[in-house]
């Protein structure tokens, strides 16, 4: 088996360093070069730099690499695009394996793992971490009810915390995000939802 030729784009220098340092540890690996955007991946591919794998992350400078995904299968479709990032929404995940990334792991997994994921790629495989499987599952089991059908994985969290009787500041820390993002989110839900009280989304939820 020939050397398996890795590229990654990740534009944080700790995660970036650690990645290299990994890979150059490898026998069985050759990292080809390592980039902190998508467009600055693109121009080391234009190159002629032959790649198998690419470590991709999605928060990036410039083009996302979200967006980067069809742009790079198009130039290059024997490249196996692995994703690594801090995004584990289920919107996200899926747009990013419909767009042609073969494997989608979270940066919560260790760095042996991710080694491991390069080497199943590589075989023909896919990898996904745990939690991410588990939400590709969860994808295609039944819906328990109309509300989880109309609702994003994001607001059936919101409307969760609030059936546990969550301030509106508790779930903005709770998920870290504004408080001002926690009210959009539960204006859009009782839109969605055709309701205009609280009161109203926790009948419907303990439904």
């Amino acid at each position: 088996m020939n050397a398996i030729k890795v590229a990654i784009i990740e534009d944080d220098k700790t995660i970036n360093n650690s990645l290299k340092m990994s890979i150059d540890m490898q026998v069985m690996m050759e990292l080809v070069f390592s980039a902190f955007s998508v467009e600055d991946g693109l121009e080391e591919l234009a190159k002629g730099k032959e790649v198998d794998i690419l470590l991709l992350d999605i928060g990036l400078p410039g083009m996302s690499g979200l967006e980067g995904i069809p742009i790079l299968k198009k130039k290059y479709p024997s490249l196996d695009i692995i994703m690594l990032t801090t995004y584990d929404e289920s919107e996200t995940i899926f747009k990013a394996l419909c767009s042609g990334a073969c494997s989608y792991l979270s940066k919560k997994v260790s760095l042996k793992v991710i080694m491991e994921s390069i080497f199943t790629v590589a075989r023909g495989g896919s990898f996904m971490s745990p939690s991410i499987a588990r939400k590709i599952a969860n994808h295609f089991l039944p819906k328990k009810n109309d509300m989880e059908s109309k609702l994003s994985e994001r607001q059936m969290d919101i409307v969760k915390s609030m059936a546990e009787g969550l301030s509106y500041q508790q779930i903005a820390d709770t998920h870290f995000i504004s408080i001002n993002t926690v009210r959009t989110h539960i204006k859009n839900i009782y839109e969605l939802l055709q309701i205009n009280s609280k009161g109203q989304l926790l009948k419907l939820f303990n439904a």
